[in-house]
């Protein structure tokens, strides 16, 4: 039993020797800095709801630590603006025959705006030349809710209320997976970055139980940033 733990205590030793030296050896580049950016969003209903992309904003801090020449790890904080833009249509009599009738969009309006604190954790993949770098992340994402809002001008005649209008977030709490891809330019005075990103939620924003409203209410997020990074 001694020997069997002298061996094991031998193993972990020499792998944790190997680790240092790797550790040691491998040049580490810290950068940091602020970002910010648009935000297309939108949220995934079952049943479906009509709705287009709502825009917001988006602005941040990130950390960035590369090891070696083509990999490293980024971690951010960010503030995002998201939730979704409802559209509504109704009937042309003008246009109406008697075989078909023609669906336009109405005046009215919907929308609903999310803001969340997002914490998205990349493994961050490098390649190019030594001042343009092509670069893609990719990672899971949590997030918060902090606040919401509506603006609403619902005055078609008749139109009932949708059940979601009246429904305030019920789960704070996010999780998915984000990732994008981007473009790098370093200067003498920091490097500046401009990223597409997707971020898929597999939360839902309502309770999506059997007897609920909605089976399913998950965001989704298309958003474009620009960074500057301090390197140290």
């Amino acid at each position: 039993m001694k020997l069997k733990t002298y061996v094991i205590l031998c193993f972990t030793l020499m792998a944790s020797t190997a680790g240092a030296q790797i550790i040691i050896t491998t040049p580490y580049e810290f950068s940091v800095g602020i970002s910010g950016g648009t935000t297309f969003s939108s949220v995934s209903f079952s049943p479906r709801v009509e709705q287009s992309t709502l825009p917001g904003m988006t602005f941040g801090l990130t950390g960035r630590m590369t090891m070696g020449e083509y990999v490293g790890l980024q971690l951010e904080i960010n503030y995002a603006q998201q939730g979704w833009n409802e559209f509504f249509e109704i009937t042309d009599n003008s246009t109406e025959t008697e075989t078909e009738t023609e669906k336009v969009e109405s005046d009215d309006k919907y929308t609903r705006r999310l803001n969340y604190l997002q914490l998205p954790f990349y493994t961050h993949v490098q390649f190019g030349g030594k001042n343009v770098k092509g670069f893609i992340n990719a990672g899971p994402q949590i997030g918060y809710f902090i606040s919401e809002s509506t603006d609403e001008n619902l005055k078609e005649r008749g139109r009932q209320p949708a059940m979601q209008h009246d429904m305030p977030v019920e789960k704070k709490f996010e999780w998915g997976i984000s990732g994008g891809a981007g473009i790098e330019f370093r200067t003498g005075i920091g490097y500046f970055l401009l990223e597409g990103r997707y971020y898929y939620s597999f939360g839902d924003i309502y309770s999506t139980k059997v007897k609920d409203n909605f089976s399913k209410a998950s965001s989704q997020i298309i958003s474009a940033k620009i960074s500057y990074l301090i390197p140290f």
